[in-house]
């Protein structure tokens, strides 16, 4: 009783809350993508590039600025953040030139791109801080209380401490989903996803919205990865994305490629994430535990697939020539 009562505390859920935003972000980007008709197997990839450049966009901040770091501590960590975001889009582009332009499967490629990344990323690292597997620390941002909340005691896990981070998100969840739904954009998007053709016929430009479609997934991915390193562990180490971008791949799904629905869906990868991390007292092998939110992404996926509806053109390249 006392084990099922700690799976529902306050603090477990404010440890789901952190661990649920590079989920979220990720999953975001991947809306886009194939809300464009572009599949990003590649986000895995594109995380691991942002957690790299993230530290060294903090650290190299910090470093050649410590003056005006000392005055406003958040600059380093808010430069690693704009550094790894545009080191995100840069290799997304490389996805969406891939792709786009010259229409290679879009599966090999993404898994094309997390191979380079695993080994651009350890390269890289030898390049700015000569070590192969881990960087500097670097610094946060600034922790955020939450005004009344945090004087009450039952609510200080999830009032306190909170990643400025996590509130951005949130907000970019929201701006997502009336993007989708209300701008020019988002229904040129949508409309490339769905049937190319009769969207080019109207004027839009295909080959142009679905390279926005699948930078903006680069930049929500860098993004993600940036958290992980900047907010999470403070410094960046070689593997710590564990699969998140797949399972982000599976929230997307799992939220019928929609920014609120891969809300409700990333919470619930993150609880088992957190959970996988807090439960060490059950009679049950700590590697089953570690695996956790991947056997739930796969439960998930296998019950849902059959119903989940993706654009009618999502992962078929285009080609006015060959239509």
């Amino acid at each position: 009783m006392e084990t099922l009562v700690s799976l529902l505390t306050l603090a477990l859920i404010a440890s789901a809350i952190r661990v649920t935003m590079p989920i979220l972000l990720a999953a975001l980007g991947a809306v886009y993508s194939e809300r464009g008709g572009v599949i990003n197997i590649g986000l895995e990839g594109i995380m691991i590039m942002g957690t790299l450049f993230g530290a060294v966009g903090d650290y190299v901040f910090a470093q050649r600025f410590p003056g005006l770091v000392e005055s406003v501590p958040d600059l380093a960590p808010a430069a690693g953040v704009l550094v790894a975001i545009l080191a995100g889009v840069l290799f997304a582009l490389i996805h969406a030139v891939v792709t786009v332009t010259f229409r290679v499967d879009q599966i090999i490629s993404g898994v094309a791109l997390n191979l380079l990344a695993v080994g651009a990323a350890r390269f890289l690292n030898i390049l700015f801080f000569e070590v192969s597997t881990q960087s500097p620390g670097v610094s946060g941002f600034t922790p955020l209380n939450i005004p009344i909340l945090k004087d009450i005691p039952a609510l200080e896990p999830i009032a306190t401490s909170i990643s400025p981070m996590i509130p951005a998100a949130l907000l970019l969840v929201l701006i997502s989903h009336w993007v989708l739904l209300r701008t020019r954009f988002g229904l040129r998007l949508r409309a490339v996803g769905e049937h190319p053709l009769a969207a080019d016929t109207l004027g839009i430009n295909v080959i142009r919205t679905r390279y926005a479609g699948v930078m903006i997934s680069g930049a929500f991915a860098g993004m993600a990865g940036a958290y992980l390193a900047i907010e999470q562990a403070h410094l960046y180490f070689e593997g710590m994305t564990q699969g998140r971008g797949f399972i982000a791949l599976a929230a997307m799904i799992f939220g019928n490629w929609w920014p609120l629905g891969a809300l409700g869906a990333s919470a619930l990868f993150g609880y088992f994430d957190a959970l996988s991390l807090r439960v060490v007292r059950l009679p049950v092998p700590s590697q089953f535990i570690n695996v956790l939110p991947h056997i739930v992404s796969i439960l998930v996926l296998a019950g849902f697939v059959r119903r989940a509806q993706p654009p009618a053109a999502d992962g078929i390249p285009y080609s006015k020539e060959e239509e």
